[in-house]
């Protein structure tokens, strides 16, 4: 019963949202057409806060920088029984989206979806989030300049979501 509703929940929230408005009296294409308009204005405003995120990164990526820190961690990890094969993605993921998807995919592509180290990284994923971006993106499209607590609650949230991952993942399929 739960598939099948969920199956059925998205074709139903795209036909009960614009007969809602209908109901209400609301000009349903033409509030989507101002919308609209008003995302692409935003879209065009980040660009440049994008552009400097993913130069940074890849930067940081192509200097060796990630390789040293990953290596001067990776005793720590042995040590307490952490497959050092997901150390990349807890750096990756806060970073870049688009990057911790295809480390998490490689990895599941390499040691299977029900391994420990596939279930581990895909638990980060869902766990986890792109912190850099999300405040490079919102911050920026609604002209905040100062992310004063927010870049340190945010990594910090991540390294939780990172731990709490791996703990639930050996402690349930370990």
């Amino acid at each position: 019963m739960l598939s099948a509703l969920s199956v059925w929940m998205i074709p139903a929230l795209i036909v009960f949202i614009p007969l809602y408005a209908a109901f209400r009296k609301v000009p349903v294409y033409e509030t989507f057409v101002e919308g609209a308009k008003e995302g692409f204005g935003t879209a065009i405003g980040i660009i440049p806060h994008i552009v400097g995120m993913m130069v940074a990164i890849s930067m940081f990526r192509a200097s060796g920088a990630m390789d040293l820190l990953l290596s001067a961690f990776k005793p720590l990890v042995a040590a307490l029984g952490i497959p050092a094969e997901v150390l990349p993605l807890g750096l990756l993921r806060p970073l870049t989206g688009a990057g911790s998807l295809a480390y998490t995919t490689d990895l599941i592509r390499t040691f299977g979806p029900d391994s420990m180290i596939g279930r581990i990284a895909s638990t980060i994923q869902g766990s986890t989030d792109t912190t850099l971006y999300v405040i490079t993106v919102y911050f920026g499209a609604v002209g905040i300049r100062k992310s004063r607590y927010a870049l340190k609650v945010g990594l910090f949230s991540d390294l939780v979501g990172f731990a709490a991952s791996i703990a639930v993942c050996l402690i349930l399929f370990g």
